[in-house]
């Protein structure tokens, strides 16, 4: 990782958080022309839940927005090696969404029949069809499924190497081991006293990102920002030469999805029934009940074991779906969030987000619904859940946002 360099006195963005979204701005802003931008990192790049990710990529978005979301990151991961000399190792795979009852079939035939409209490659599978694409799944399990062949999955780690390679080869200042601890200042025409555990910057632009910490981050700037984070585990199985060629799946009544990895299968998954927190023990309990749900889909999996495991810490909204938007009442500064969809919508809504922030519309997604005046006091959002969003917690604590401070004397030099 680069070492940190010494924080100007001003710049024209501060972006706080250095994960997929966070990093991926950044890079955008210094690409659309902004002088100096600094990314604050409270420890290094990609530490947090980039990092843990599983990586996956679906198009198969539950709202029009996922779906413009998602095909635009498949899209930048599909060109990055062009644009910066290297990539996230997007493997294009397909992806099964399977029916298991009438219910679940008349809602993805609706489903498909959106994304279509939008222009999304996505088609019915019948069971039969099914069973031939993925022939590790349990014979006739399914009512068929939606199938799109072009959804895949990166590799996490490469991702933040990636971001990495980028934000140095534009030019971005890194700031990690930085914690952001505030705003000062009156935004507008005179900027933000941006103050970090390193000093302080003053800049036109802030950008509040920080995953499952996001809620933190915007009590510290004054902002109510609902979302929050929850324990996500996944495991990967020994080596069989029966997973190499298969499509990903995702069970979405049990929240639960798999795909090849390092020569087995890498499955994951998340439990509704617990409260959020920061937790990255493993549940062994929740993991025995969904390897008997994994051994009922794919029966291989009982005979094989598992390789490696682990948890991590993943962001979320109320309603599963990204916040992308201006921080009310404070001009100039933004928060973004992937509502835990940080490798399949990272990129785009970090685009999205720039775009907001430079040019006050995006052409990446409509971003007029999915800021955060859709909340209530109580985090209730006024929009319908994502259909098909892992199944994250109900409840939601998030902090209430600190007494905005008085506005502090800027540093001589400044942002015009």
């Amino acid at each position: 990782m680069p070492m940190s360099r010494e924080l100007p006195l001003s710049a024209d963005a501060v972006v706080v958080g250095g994960g997929t979204v966070g990093a991926w701005c950044a890079y955008f802003l210094r690409r659309a022309g902004l002088e100096t931008v600094v990314v604050a990192e409270k420890g290094h790049l990609g530490q947090g839940a980039s990092s843990r990710a599983a990586g996956v990529v679906r198009i198969q978005g539950g709202t029009a927005a996922a779906v413009r979301l998602g095909a635009w990151s498949r899209e930048f991961y599909l060109r990055q090696r062009a644009e910066i000399g290297t990539d996230s190792g997007f493997v294009q795979q397909g992806y099964l969404l399977p029916c298991f009852t009438t219910a679940d079939v008349a809602l993805a035939r609706a489903r498909i029949a959106m994304q279509q409209a939008i222009g999304i490659p996505v088609r019915w599978a019948t069971s039969d069809e099914v069973d031939a694409l993925n022939p590790t799944m349990a014979p006739g399990s399914t009512l068929g499924a939606s199938y799109c062949a072009e959804d895949g999955f990166i590799t996490p780690p490469r991702n933040v190497a990636a971001y990495t390679a980028a934000l140095v080869s534009s030019g971005v200042i890194i700031a990690e081991q930085t914690r952001f601890t505030g705003l000062g200042g009156g935004g507008g025409g005179t900027g933000w006293l941006v103050r970090t555990s390193r000093g302080e910057v003053c800049a036109g632009l802030v950008i509040l990102t920080g995953g499952p910490r996001l809620a933190e981050v915007g009590a510290l700037a004054g902002v109510n920002v609902p979302a929050g984070g929850v324990r996500h585990q996944v495991v990967v199985t020994e080596r069989h030469p029966a997973f190499g060629d298969t499509p990903m799946v995702f069970d979405v009544p049990s929240g639960l999805y798999w795909r090849p990895e390092e020569g087995g299968l890498l499955w994951g998954m998340s439990n509704p029934d617990e409260p959020p927190g920061d937790n990255r023990a493993i549940d062994l309990a929740y993991l025995s009940r969904m390897r008997e749900r994994m051994a009922a889909l794919v029966p291989l999996t009982s005979e094989l074991g598992i390789r490696r495991m682990w948890a991590a810490t993943i962001d979320y909204t109320p309603d599963h779906l990204p916040v992308i938007g201006p921080a009310p009442g404070l001009d100039g500064v933004f928060v973004a969030s992937a509502g835990g969809a940080g490798m399949m919508w990272g990129p785009a809504i970090a685009r999205a987000t720039a775009d907001l922030a430079l040019l006050g519309t995006s052409d990446v997604v409509d971003t007029a619904a999915l800021g955060l005046e859709r909340f209530d006091a109580e985090g209730r959002s006024r929009l319908a859940a994502d259909p098909i969003a892992l199944p994250f917690p109900e409840a939601l604590k998030f902090p209430e946002a600190l007494p905005f401070p008085e506005a502090l004397p800027f540093p001589e030099k400044t942002v015009s």
